[in-house]
């Protein structure tokens, strides 16, 4: 399996902050997936996760640059 189709996750937390870091991504070419079981759960018709933890998924290959940009100061 290609390393640019697998993604893996990266980080979780709130929705707000999951969007913030993958603004910070996006704008550094990065492309990640977000995944919220509470919301999907609820497109389905049942219950399942917490409204308070989401999950930011990017490609394995993009994983150590991404990290690397998110520990960077400047993007506090």
């Amino acid at each position: 399996m290609s390393g640019s189709t697998h993604y893996v996750d990266f980080y979780s937390g709130t929705e707000v902050e999951v969007l913030r870091i993958k603004d910070i991504l996006e704008q550094e070419k990065i492309p990640s997936i977000i995944q919220n079981d509470l919301h999907s759960g609820n497109l389905g018709g049942f219950f399942g996760g917490t409204p308070t933890t989401v999950r930011l998924k990017v490609r394995q290959q993009d994983f150590d640059k991404a990290r690397t940009i998110i520990e960077s100061p400047e993007s506090s």
